[in-house]
C-alpha cells in the first residue's frame, strides 16, 4: 500500500511512451520502451537487459526485455511474463482524454495500454520490490523475466527467441501477466490455457447472378 503511488505514477510514465508495435517493432521508439522497462526491473534487483529478437527469415525482430536474478541454482525458478508493445489507439476524437496522457479520472487511470499490458509489468515490478522488502535480497527462489515487444504485432519472431534464449527462460512455473478480471473489483486467476490457432479464410463469390 506504501508503494502504491509510486506504481501508479511509475504506470503513468510508461502509458505516455507510445510503444506502438504496428508502427514498426524495430523502432527507436520501441527500444525506448523496452530501456524504460528494463531499467525499473534493473532498480528491482533483476538483471535484465534489451535484446533484439531476430525473424524466422532472420530479419530483425522486436525489442525484448530479459532478465534474472538466480541466487541459488538449486531453487524453483518462476518465469514472470508480460508485453510492452500496444495497439494503435484510433480515432483520438474518440477518446475522452488523449490516449498517451495519463489521466485519472475517479479511482482509474486511462490511456492507451494502461491494463494491457503496461499494468502487467508493474504489476511484476511491483511484486517484486514488495517481496525483496519483506524477505531480502537473498530468497530462495529464482526469477526470470521476459517481457515481449510484439505481443499486438503477431509475435512473429517469438519462437525464435524462445529457442535462441532457452537456457535463461528455463523456469518451473510461468506467470502471465495479460489475462482477464472478473471485473474492475475481483481479480482471477488463469491456470491453464490451451493456446490458439489461427488462420484466414478466404471467400469467393461471383461478380454477379448466374
Amino acid at each position: 500500500e506504501a508503494d502504491f503511488g509510486r506504481v501508479v505514477d511509475l504506470l503513468g510514465r510508461k502509458v505516455a511512451l507510445k510503444s506502438i508495435s504496428a508502427e514498426g517493432i524495430t523502432a527507436e521508439h520501441m527500444k525506448r520502451s523496452a530501456e524504460f522497462v528494463a531499467d525499473e526491473l534493473r532498480q528491482v534487483g533483476i538483471g535484465a537487459k534489451v535484446v533484439q529478437s531476430r525473424n524466422p527469415d532472420g530479419t530483425p525482430g522486436a525489442w525484448e526485455v530479459i532478465g534474472s536474478k538466480i541466487v541459488d541454482p538449486q531453487a524453483p525458478t518462476v518465469l514472470l511474463y508480460a508485453h510492452h508493445d500496444v495497439q494503435p489507439p484510433g480515432n483520438e476524437e474518440d477518446w475522452e482524454s488523449a490516449p498517451f496522457e495519463p489521466t485519472v479520472r475517479g479511482d482509474r487511470l486511462y490511456g492507451r495500454g494502461a491494463a494491457d499490458d503496461k499494468a502487467g509489468i508493474m504489476a511484476h515490478v511491483a511484486a517484486i520490490r514488495s517481496f525483496v522488502e519483506v524477505v531480502g535480497d537473498d530468497f530462495d527462489l529464482g526469477l526470470v523475466v521476459f517481457f515481449e515487444g510484439e505481443e499486438e504485432f503477431g509475435s512473429r519472431s517469438f519462437a525464435n527467441f524462445i529457442t535462441e534464449n532457452r537456457d535463461t527462460l528455463e523456469a518451473d512455473v510461468i506467470v502471465v501477466a495479460d489475462s482477464d478480471n472478473w471485473d474492475v473489483n475481483t481479480p482471477a486467476l488463469t491456470v491453464g490455457l490451451r493456446g490458439n490457432v489461427t488462420f484466414k479464410l478466404t471467400v469467393s463469390t461471383l461478380a454477379h447472378a448466374s
